[in-house]
This record gives structure tokens, C-alpha cells and sequence, in this order.
């Protein structure tokens, strides 16, 4: 029973195990997290909340790494996905402007998935933390490389995410 219901909640519910792009599959869970934050609580709390979010899913995502790696047999599965749920709330944690929600949403969600897959130095080197440590690290350094992309972006073309220029 305990192996099911890890499997469920490290591939978030089966996301994890799409046979292709198993990540950005499971990152979907921070995003349906982001929306369901933006749209239920007050602005003011945002941001407490997707910290909130974050920390749990930091958390589960260290606690749990042994178990995936022994049920994968491999130190870090792309079918085990709390990492990349942890990784987009790191970006909208940093980087969250709601002119235009939709906008917003596609924005972090593409460039949270693509800096993590390209992984730039030194989020490939973070991998090799011990345990837990370097499943989760590598995404959220990923993520405040995104993010910082993301000010840059909205900084020089405020319309790419529906503000006024």
C-alpha cells in the first residue's frame, strides 16, 4: 500500500509516467497549483502561498528520493516528478506578473521546462548532491535562471505577457 500510494504522488498521479516528456507532464501539477492560488486567494497572499507549495513539494521531493530511487532503480527517474512541480513553483515564485494570466502561464511554463532541460552551468553539476539534494536542486537553480530570464523579457517587451509597454 505504501509503494502505491509513493507512486501515485511521486509521478503526481501518473504524469510522471507519460511515455514521453514525463517532466513537463508532471510540472503541469505546479502550474494547476499556481492557477488554483491566483485564483482563490487574495493577491496579498500570493506569494506566501506558493511558498507554502513549494516547501511541501521540496520537501516530498527529498523525503521521498529514496524510495524512487530503489522503486526506478536509478538515482534520478524522469518518471519521478516532484522535482519539476518544485521547479515551476520556484519561477512563479520569483516571477509572477497577472496582466494577462494566460500569458503568464505559457511563458513560465515553456522556459521553466526548456532552462531545465538545457540545464546551464552549473545545474548539471547540482545533480550530483547527495540523495534528494540533487534531484531538487538542479530544478529550482534552473528556476531562478528562468526567472531572471523572465524579468529580462518582461522588462524589454512587456506585451509578451499582455502589459502595456
Amino acid at each position: 500500500m505504501k509503494d502505491r500510494i509513493y507512486l501515485a504522488v511521486g509521478t503526481c498521479f501518473g504524469l510522471g509516467l507519460a511515455p514521453i516528456a514525463p517532466g513537463s507532464f508532471g510540472a503541469l501539477v505546479g502550474v494547476a497549483i499556481f492557477i488554483a492560488i491566483v485564483l482563490a486567494a487574495p493577491v496579498a497572499a500570493h506569494g506566501w502561498l506558493i511558498a507554502a507549495a513549494l516547501i511541501l513539494y521540496c520537501v516530498l521531493t527529498i523525503v521521498m528520493s529514496p524510495w524512487a530511487e530503489r522503486h526506478f532503480k536509478v538515482k534520478d527517474s524522469g518518471n519521478y516528478v516532484l522535482d519539476e512541480v518544485a521547479g515551476y513553483l520556484m519561477t512563479v515564485l520569483l516571477f509572477r506578473p497577472l496582466d494577462n494570466l494566460l500569458l503568464t502561464l505559457i511563458w513560465t511554463y515553456l522556459l521553466t521546462r526548456i532552462i531545465d532541460i538545457i540545464k546551464p552551468w552549473p545545474c548539471r553539476r547540482l545533480e550530483y548532491l547527495p540523495g534528494g539534494w540533487g534531484v531538487l536542486a538542479d530544478d529550482l537553480w534552473a528556476s531562478v535562471y528562468t526567472a531572471g530570464l523572465l524579468h529580462l523579457i518582461y522588462h524589454f517587451a512587456p506585451a509578451l505577457f499582455g502589459a502595456a509597454a
